[in-house]
Parts: structure tokens; C-alpha cells; sequence
């Protein structure tokens, strides 16, 4: 459910804006959605998994502010990330 280092660092490096960077709303809404996915899949053969699927709205929840946050400072920003991304709005 949780993702590996590798994959973790992998995004980093993706999504990073500077090359120190590994904090951004960009990364930050990256690993999110990675986790988001995994869930969602586990979530598809434990459907009874309630404790998972708090967690889950927990994490679509944080998700939706900072992606709020960085359509505030920029537009731009934004909107090449939900496109990067695949997300819907």
C-alpha cells in the first residue's frame, strides 16, 4: 500500500522545480497521488477495509488543499501539474 523508497525518489526527481528541491506542493501532490492509487487498488479487493478508506479521505483531502494552495500562488503551476498528473478540475 505504502510506496518504496525507489519510487519515492524516483517522483522527486520528476516533479522537483529546482534541483535541491524535495518539498514542493509539486512533490508533495505527486506522492500523494502515487499513495492515493495504491490505496484505491487495495481498496478494489478489501472493500470492507474501512480503516484503509478513512485514510484514503484523509489523503484525497490534504491532495485537494495543496493542490488549492498552488492554484492560488500559480495558475500556471497548477495546471501543468493536474495535466502531468491526469487529474480531473
Amino acid at each position: 500500500m505504502s510506496i518504496t523508497a525507489e519510487r519515492r525518489t524516483a517522483l522527486i526527481e520528476e516533479y522537483r522545480t529546482t534541483p535541491t528541491d524535495t518539498g514542493s506542493p509539486e512533490v508533495q501532490v505527486a506522492i500523494l497521488t502515487e499513495r492515493i492509487n495504491n490505496l484505491t487498488e487495495h481498496l478494489k479487493t478489501h472493500a470492507k477495509d474501512f480503516h484503509s478508506r478513512r485514510g484514503l479521505l484523509v489523503m484525497v483531502g490534504n491532495r485537494r488543499g495543496l493542490l488549492d494552495y498552488l492554484k492560488r500562488k500559480s495558475q500556471q503551476r497548477y495546471e501543468t501539474l493536474i495535466g502531468r498528473l491526469g487529474l480531473r478540475r
